[in-house]
């Protein structure tokens, strides 16, 4: 009867599947307002289950409202039940793209996660969760686990040379969130947020998704142009000092002090990206500006790019005016992060199991680099500048006269090269469009030297895009 084929190997209870059937019947119209089911033994005997199996899936019916049933009478359709679908078109715009191999892969921000050390963190895993009472898995502090807010602070104070109590740092799940969450907080409208320019494309999407309006202001070699910073009012200024992304500039002390003193005389707060400072291969690292502040400056950082970007732990320094708006704040985004990871990355950090790794991906990306800017000078013969080379995970490479804009990006990725030019993140376009950005952090050491030399080969039988020859 109705065509109904039950499966009796399912997981699904007999029950349970004969339930949707009927129930999709009616929302098609294939049973209609009034019409009547049969008896629950005419249908047992039809569809050879037993009659209690009929029972429940009618049950289920009346439950939720499909059916009606009176004593005496027979269980009928209710009104109002049929469903005429109307399909979507969906535009190709839509539909996620499938992740696209390159064979010559110089995309930014990818760290290398091949010598984490993965047997350790199980240990730390396990073991953090024997160690974790009852009542920490429970709704935990909202600000973050307790242990791994003060490990972070001895972290900060050993890699970054500053002192931070354990009540001023909040755990996120990334740099992402924290940001999310402080434009959430700090907007007010008619207040746009100052930024970059040019600035990371996840900034400028998480301001539009939040319908704030930003301006951008100019950064050069050595990062955002402070003097060129207005006196209207902004709901805050987003900037990424010890890493200019994606330029890569360090901001001088002269344009940290003009910036701090401008956010206090403004009432306007500073977030500070610490983008990618962990690595640096010349010199100490660089010091963050809350160092300098910690009343107009927030501080948001992450261990995605140190540990492995699946990893969402991150954290953010408050000014005290914060605390408490970030904490109802956060409430109600998501509450916490998991909490058997917090506590492996507290013992992670108490152990100095982190501190060691650090180094160990120093030393690796330290050769990387020093392989990646050797092989470009070779392949483009002292005619390239490099900017942003003495830390973190990409560089910029600079071609004089040349122009890596939109139809660099679709001719290069036909070839299977992906390389983004620096135009791609700029709010003013045509002032950086000699720069190509080139990640490295994940390329392998034996890779580097011929991606380098396809790319070069690429770029100088493409070398037309501003109308003049090749290299």
């Amino acid at each position: 009867m109705w065509d109904i084929e039950l499966m009796k190997q399912s997981e699904l209870s007999l029950s349970r599947q004969l339930f949707h059937h009927i129930r999709t019947l009616i929302l098609d119209n294939r049973l209609t307002a009034g019409e009547a089911l049969p008896s629950s033994r005419y249908l047992a005997k039809d569809l050879s289950v037993s009659r209690s199996t009929v029972s429940e899936a009618y049950d289920m019916l009346i439950a939720e409202g499909y059916v009606v049933s009176r004593q005496g009478a027979p269980t009928r359709v209710r009104e109002g039940l049929c469903l005429k679908k109307v399909r979507q078109k969906v535009k190709d715009s839509d539909i996620d793209e499938p992740a696209e191999s390159f064979s010559v892969d110089f995309k930014t921000g990818q760290p290398d996660v091949s010598t984490f050390p993965y047997y350790v963190w199980k240990q730390m895993l396990d073991r953090s969760q024997n160690k974790l009472l009852e009542r920490d898995f429970g709704y935990y502090n909202t600000a973050g686990y307790g242990p791994l807010r003060e490990e972070i602070g001895q972290w900060l104070f050993r890699m970054r040379g500053i002192t931070v109590e354990p009540d001023n740092i909040f755990i996120t799940t990334g740099t992402t969130q924290a940001i999310n969450i402080l434009v959430h907080m700090l907007y007010m409208e008619g207040m746009p947020f100052a930024v970059e320019d040019p600035c990371h494309k996840a900034i400028i999407e998480l301001l539009k998704l939040r319908g704030a309006a930003y301006t951008g202001f100019p950064a050069d070699n050595n990062g955002l142009i402070t003097e060129l910073l207005d006196r209207r009012s902004y709901s805050a200024i987003y900037v990424t000092p010890s890493h200019q992304f994606p330029l890569g500039g360090i901001l001088p002390a002269r344009r940290r002090a003009e910036l701090i003193r401008y956010a206090g005389e403004q009432g306007t707060y500073i977030i500070e990206d610490d983008y990618d400072s962990e690595f640096r291969y010349t010199g100490s690292p660089i010091s963050p500006l809350y160092s300098m502040d910690s009343e107009w400056v927030i501080y948001t950082g992450t261990f995605s790019k140190i540990m492995y970007p699946a990893l969402r732990i991150g954290f953010v320094l408050l000014p005290p005016n914060l605390k408490k708006k970030w904490l109802h704040t956060r409430k109600y985004f998501d509450v916490q992060n998991p909490i058997t990871e917090q506590a492996a990355l507290a013992e992670f950090l108490y152990q100095r199991k982190l501190d060691n790794y650090v180094q160990k991906l120093s030393r690796l990306y330290s050769e990387k680099r020093n392989i990646l800017t050797q092989s470009l000078a070779q392949n483009f013969q002292g005619k390239e500048q490099l900017l942003g080379d003495r830390a973190g995970l990409h560089l910029v490479l600079q071609i004089e006269g040349k122009r890596f804009e939109k139809d660099f990006i679709h001719k290069s990725q036909a070839l299977g090269i992906r390389a983004y030019p620096v135009e791609e993140y700029c709010l003013t376009k045509g002032l950086h469009s000699d720069k190509l950005m080139l990640g490295y952090g994940h390329l392998a050491i034996k890779a580097i030297s011929e991606n380098v030399r396809v790319l070069s080969e690429f770029i100088k039988s493409y070398g037309s895009f501003d109308g003049s020859p090749g290299l």
